[in-house]
């Protein structure tokens, strides 16, 4: 589950990272971002705990 969190996260970094360049998504991007900042935080609290 961890592992899926990860990938998630970073396919959300990458769109953000396309959507900025492009700047055609608005302020989704942005949330997109945040999602994947959050997921990224879970993953390593989790991974520490363990």
């Amino acid at each position: 589950m961890g592992s899926l969190l990860y990938i998630i996260a970073v396919i959300l970094i990458i769109l953000w990272a396309i959507g900025f360049f492009a700047y055609s998504a608005g302020a989704i991007i942005h949330i997109l971002l945040v999602i994947a900042v959050i997921a990224v935080l879970l993953r390593i609290i989790q991974g520490s705990r363990i």
